[in-house]
């Protein structure tokens, strides 16, 4: 069959098949993500091996997905930039700055020891513990939200170190892809590449605020059809190839800078609802299904399961000791600070970005990725069940109140 034929029947399965089964995981009270990733799993090498079937076979699909998939994790990551709001982080106090550092700091330490007793050396294990560092709130704000306590101390206080978390995850990443990761050569060549690092970060925040918001408005006047998007879109790709290229970071990393860029714009709404649209229509659900198809969940084997099962012991225990000392050293309650710990169980997005970029430059093989993908699925279901245990226990104490 024609390349081209076969690109166009399986962008179409693929999207169908996320979005159904991303409604039929909304429908059940999970995230669409969760459904997507199943899916994938699916559709992948784990059952079916959609790719290898006959009428796809001899064409460049796989690498035709993958660019898709990356497109769809930098309008990702630009979102996830757009709705930072640094001023309502702030108001959310102590709790969520300690709650968020430690609940990302921790996780990278646990998940580096949990490495270390299976041959992997520190980089791997560094590696690791960042997949595990990052967190998604989406389904904790949602039960909160259910249960009405999304407005309370300890909810803000989760939203909040959602954010902070998020924002340390992707600097240590940069880090470690500029430094660790990299080709360094003695004291000298380290310091080289942080300094790169740092003054592309610097420049490209500062830039961005300074001009973006400018730029979009006069933009917008003119007789252009969706003329700030397009711009967005033209900056994404441009940030995205220079975090590369002249910063030493990863894409993604530029993507989100130019998300907090345009965040705090007038236009910011109006952009959201475009890329929004852009996004999750299509080039983000190829991106968590073609996770799925990359991910072998056989590759794991009984040998394997050990692993596993560690790391998902590692990616529970660390979110609850780290995010629930954050909300201690906060002055929240005891019961407030576990149930921010609890809240923050749950990985995402982010977790699997950096999954797929360890995957791509090789730092991590096919079962570890495996691994992380189920630690990803069992976390987002976990995290509502446990939520409303405790706050049913909450409610059926006696002092309750």
């Amino acid at each position: 069959m024609d390349p081209l034929l076969q690109f166009l029947l399986a962008l179409a399965i693929i999207v169908f098949a996320a979005k159904t089964f991303g409604y039929l995981s909304t429908r059940l009270g999970q995230p669409a993500v969760l459904g997507q990733l199943l899916i994938g799993l699916i559709l992948g090498p784990t059952v079916l091996n959609m790719l290898h079937w006959p009428i796809f076979a001899g064409g460049h699909l796989e690498e035709t997905l993958n660019y898709l998939a990356h497109l769809g994790v930098l309008l990702l990551m630009f979102v996830a930039g757009l709705e930072v709001d640094l001023e309502a982080m702030a108001r959310s106090g102590h709790p969520a700055v300690w709650a968020g550092v430690l609940g990302a700091l921790v996780p990278v330490g646990l998940g580096a020891l949990a490495a270390l007793p299976f041959g992997y050396g520190w980089r791997e294990g560094l590696f690791v513990g960042l997949m595990l560092a990052a967190t998604s709130v989406s389904i904790s704000a949602q039960t909160m939200l259910e249960l009405g306590v999304l407005r309370s101390r300890v909810g803000m206080a989760l939203l909040g170190a959602a954010v902070v978390d998020d924002v340390l995850v992707i600097l240590l990443l940069s880090t470690f892809t500029a430094v660790i990761a990299g080709t360094g050569g003695g004291t000298l060549s380290v310091l080289a590449v942080v300094v790169r690092m740092l003054l592309f970060l610097v420049l490209a925040t500062v830039v961005g605020i300074r001009f973006f918001s400018r730029v979009a408005q006069r933009v917008d006047r003119l007789p252009i059809s969706e003329g700030v998007a397009s711009l967005a879109v033209v900056i994404i790709l441009t940030y995205a190839w220079a975090a590369e290229v002249l910063g030493g970071v990863a894409a993604i990393t530029g993507a989100f800078l130019a998300g907090l860029a345009f965040a705090r714009s007038p236009l910011r709404h109006h952009l959201e609802t475009r890329m929004h649209t852009l996004a999750y229509a299509w080039l983000v659900p190829v991106f968590f299904v073609n996770i799925g198809l990359e991910a072998n969940a056989r590759a794991i084997g009984v040998t394997g399961l050990p692993f596993t099962l560690l790391i998902l012991l590692a990616a529970l225990l660390s979110k609850v000791v780290g995010c629930g000392m954050g909300g201690l050293l906060g002055r929240l309650s005891p019961r407030e600070s576990l149930v921010l710990g609890v809240g923050m169980i749950s990985r995402g997005e982010v977790g699997l970005i950096v999954a797929s970029l360890g995957l791509s430059i090789g730092l991590i093989e096919e079962e570890v990725f495996a691994s992380i993908v189920v630690m990803v699925l069992v976390t987002t279901l976990v995290t509502p069940i446990l939520l409303r245990l405790l706050y049913r226990k909450r409610e059926e104490s006696p002092d309750a109140g």
